[in-house]
């Protein structure tokens, strides 16, 4: 759990980079800068840990390109004390990225591995998200709703309407539609029925688990 200068030298070229790729929002490119992505991946990859790729993790899963992190999570617009909904909390690190930022962080998690192995690894670092849940992305946290951003880390071949219903007046769903190839989509809540969308361009996310049971 060592967090050297070097470490911190190799996250600030990682900021260079993805500032250059088009990310504007000072708070997310420090906490990009802050954050030891190196301790959420398995040792083999150390070396990886600041290329701006994504990387396998536990269950078949992926730590999130940095650059899609900081792009997703500039589209969400947080402000501290935000209440944020994360779907899929995979290795944590876009959790840590949001708690950085200062936001009340509600995370939901499929995958039992990764659900038991992240909430015990993340207060080690000092990010303490409100809740961690194992459980349905899909249908969302309605007991804790309304938020003012919901995050969807994983492929969806549709947007969940539970998650649209879920948002604040004003609030931003930032969610990747499609089947192999996904387009990175924001929805903003106008009204009841009213809602914003926009489109940016292309990604490559593994897909959303639905519980089938």
């Amino acid at each position: 759990m060592k967090d050297t200068f070097k470490h911190k030298g190799m996250r600030q070229q990682l900021v260079t980079i993805v500032e250059s790729k088009g990310i504007k929002d000072q708070q997310v490119l420090r906490a990009i800068g802050d954050i030891p992505r190196h301790l959420f991946m398995d040792s083999g990859f150390l070396d990886h840990a600041y290329q701006d790729k994504a990387f396998p993790i536990a269950a078949d899963q992926t730590i999130s390109q940095p650059y899609t992190v900081a792009f997703q999570t500039e589209l969400l617009e947080v402000k501290p004390g935000d209440k944020i909904l994360e779907i899929g909390t995979g290795s944590g690190y876009q959790t840590a990225v949001l708690c950085k930022l200062g936001a009340q962080v509600y995370t939901i998690e499929r995958q039992n591995e990764l659900f038991k192995k992240t909430s015990k690894f993340l207060p080690k670092l000092g990010f303490r998200p409100k809740k961690m849940i194992f459980g349905d992305g899909y249908i969302g946290l309605k007991e804790e709703a309304p938020f003012n951003g919901i995050i969807v880390t994983a492929g969806a071949p549709f947007v969940p309407k539970a998650l649209l219903g879920q948002l604040a007046i004003g609030g931003r769903l930032v969610i990747p539609v499609g089947d192999d190839v996904q387009t990175m989509t924001l929805f903003v809540r106008k009204g009841n029925k009213e809602f914003e969308k926009h489109e940016f361009g292309e990604f490559r996310f593994v897909p959303l688990l639905e519980d089938k049971n």
